[in-house]
């Protein structure tokens, strides 16, 4: 991967727009709201940009950048409808697609790999639920290794030390 990217955040989006995690790498970890607003915000781009592809029979998981604000907003799509959402800071270097998409699928794998865990409860019965976040959420021990592997490819992407 290319020296002069830095990760900023990481996002994993449910199918249902429920985050499933967040994280940021930016140091001092100030701004984790900021970096919340922008996972939000990049679900109405992404909303679009799937219903391109529909239109046009894409298979394409990578999404492109979405926009830029004071970070470049990147999207992609899991065949299950998973979105992962990465934000690089801006520099004056060029951002090749296919960094962003190695990126991205290393992410995709530590998703996978931590869901086929046979041990790890994703579903409770959805009867009468009304907070969402105990369906998926990547917040509490078990998901610790999936933590882990994303904070893993934060460090070789250069997202912190």
């Amino acid at each position: 991967m290319a020296p002069q990217l830095r990760l900023n955040a990481v996002a994993f989006v449910s199918p249902q727009n429920h985050p499933i995690l967040i994280r940021t790498f930016e140091q001092p970890r100030q701004d984790e709201l900021k970096y919340h607003y922008i996972a939000h915000t990049s679900l109405d781009v992404i909303d679009e940009r799937i219903q391109a592809a529909t239109a046009s029979k894409s298979t394409d998981c990578y999404l492109g950048l979405l926009y830029v604000e004071d970070v470049a907003v990147y999207g992609y799509m899991t065949p299950l409808k998973v979105k992962i959402i990465i934000a690089l800071e801006l520099s004056d270097s060029i951002v090749r697609d296919a960094d962003v998409v190695a990126i991205f699928k290393a992410l995709h794998t530590a998703y996978r790999r931590s869901v086929a865990n046979p041990f790890l409860r994703l579903n409770v019965p959805t009867e009468n639920v009304t907070d969402h976040s105990i369906l998926v959420s990547a917040g509490n021990s078990r998901w610790q290794a999936f933590r882990k592997r994303v904070d893993e490819i934060g460090r070789a992407v250069g997202g912190f030390q």
